[in-house]
């Protein structure tokens, strides 16, 4: 059976440097994979640029340079920014320049003209150019799009238009079948209410004239371009040359195990209507997940470059480090409603549940076994009813974690794993490893072994636990005790091969963080 699944962000504009929405995505996706690949699933993580975009040309006027000098030099932020958060893709595409995107995506435009789902005609309507997306008056509030809060531009053009009516029956069967899960259930009952109340036909090119030359040509019209949204979703299979059918396309698209997109809230429709529509229309298969976020927003209004309140992620990372920013955006954030962000609260957060939390467990387990024991782990006497609570918290904390991410809820796999990091501050203090070291008797020196086996051993568990939220944080704690991921057994067997481990002790894992005055 083929272990192999597909995830991906959605592709940015790059017509300003990223904001903090864009580093919640990239985080959230990379978690998922991470833990997916910690089941033992072979990951294909993409990511990458959207390029195509009228909202990139217009910028570039504005700044009166060329589109191709804007695009290359600001997708660099975006790239910095996935390194920096720790981001591990398997490719970054660009939709401007990579030659697989631009053959994939005029082959699936073939092929959807070959099935007879590519027609031309008039059109006239509103369009927001931030969405990228035209809007019917009674989507519109307050005669503003309802994202950016500015009132759309009407166009009338001669456009090229996908029958998505003809795919309303088998998009409704496929939603409600759970062919294509949609995640979470809200975003599930939106979209099959939005397929239930009928689809018509969308407009899938834009004049050579208004897109300013700049965008994928439409096959054989050299005065129409691609509509920048049906160009940009087709990157998820061009980024494995489906069009070439290779080995990387098979594995990780035609015969995954899960085809998973993870989108903002913002996009939804995109993603679970128009594109597993272009897909059926293509004859290839569907996305298996489509797992919707909310936004991050400040003082309740969404951070975004159009309405001037983003918050720069790099400099949040350079302030407080890359692992203050992950957990904070994984640990108090829910993957599916709007959260507000708070730079008082990621200070907080960070030393509550990282300096005094986990930081201060490493740092005690560390200390203690290179005090007592010289470095090295001792092997156990007896275990009393202490340690069976301490290995059920091992087994719970993994087993709620692992069902929680099942779910993509990130926040509470956290919120297990962080059970088992307060349940082993616990066990030190009710076992008082400082005491037993002062009595020189063999029973006291057998409960302190037995102590710090166990307790070496759960902290151990909880380095592998937090890996794919924190990876160099959890790369650092098994380092410290002597191992590494692939040296950690399962949770049931979460002691084995652990005595005579080294351990040793290091810098603070999490030094605290402070806001500046």
């Amino acid at each position: 059976m083929n272990q192999a699944s597909f995830i991906s962000t959605t592709i940015p504009y790059v017509n300003a440097n990223p904001h903090l929405g864009h580093a919640l995505e990239y985080v959230q996706t990379d978690a998922y994979a991470r833990h997916m690949s910690s089941m033992g699933q072979d990951v294909y993580f993409l990511s990458g640029s959207d390029e195509n975009s009228l909202k990139n040309v217009l910028v570039a006027e504005r700044e009166g340079v060329p589109v191709r000098e804007l695009v290359d030099r600001n997708v660099v932020s975006f790239e910095k920014l996935a390194e920096e958060l720790q981001i591990r893709l398997a490719r970054f595409i660009r939709t401007s320049v990579d030659e697989d995107h631009t053959e994939g995506a005029t082959a699936i435009w073939q092929r959807m003209v070959e099935r007879g789902d590519i027609y031309t005609k008039d059109y006239e309507g509103l369009y927001c150019v931030g969405c990228e997306q035209f809007y019917a008056p009674e989507e519109l509030v307050v005669g503003e799009c309802p994202e950016h809060l500015t009132e759309p531009e009407r166009i009338a053009e001669h456009n090229y238009f996908f029958r998505l009516s003809q795919y309303q029956d088998r998009l409704l069967e496929a939603l409600e079948r759970g062919d294509i899960r949609v995640v979470p259930e809200t975003r599930r009952n939106e979209v099959i209410s939005f397929v239930r109340s009928g689809l018509e036909d969308i407009s899938v090119s834009r004049s050579t004239t208004r897109a300013r030359g700049w965008g994928i040509p439409v096959p054989g019209d050299p005065d129409q371009v691609m509509y920048v949204w049906i160009d940009a979703l087709t990157n998820y299979i061009n980024a494995l040359a489906w069009q070439r059918d290779t080995p990387e396309y098979r594995r990780y698209w035609a015969e995954a195990q899960r085809r998973v997109h993870v989108v903002g809230k913002g996009v939804t429709r995109f993603h679970a209507v128009y594109w597993p529509a272009m897909l059926m229309s293509a004859g290839l298969p569907l996305p298996t997940d489509v797992v919707v976020h909310g936004y991050i927003t400040a003082s309740g209004m969404k951070i975004s470059k159009s309405l001037g309140n983003a918050v720069d992620p790099r400099d949040l990372v350079d302030r407080f480090g890359v692992a203050a920013v992950r957990y904070y955006l994984l640990a108090a954030f829910s993957p599916f409603t709007d959260g507000d962000f708070s730079e008082e609260r990621l200070v907080e957060r960070c030393n509550a549940d990282l300096a005094n939390g986990l930081g201060n467990l490493v740092s005690r387990a560390t200390s203690m076994t290179v005090r007592y024991r010289d470095g090295l782990v001792p092997a156990p006497a007896a275990t009393t009813g202490l340690e069976a609570a301490l290995h059920q918290q091992v087994l719970d904390s993994d087993k709620g974690s692992i069902a929680a991410m099942a779910g993509y809820d990130h926040r509470e796999a956290l919120a297990r794993i962080w059970d088992l990091v307060r349940r082993t501050n616990a066990y030190i203090d009710e076992r008082s490893p400082w005491h037993l070291a002062k009595d020189e008797s063999a029973e006291a020196q057998a409960a302190l072994d037995t102590t710090l086996y166990h307790l070496v051993g759960a902290v151990r568990q909880i380095g592998r636990l937090v890996q794919p939220f924190l990876p160099e944080a959890g790369e650092a704690v098994l380092g410290a005790l002597g191992t590494t991921l692939e040296g950690v057994p399962s949770a049931e067997r979460c002691w084995d091969e652990l005595t005579g481990a080294r351990v040793t002790k290091g810098p603070a894992l999490f030094p605290r963080v402070e806001r500046p005055a």
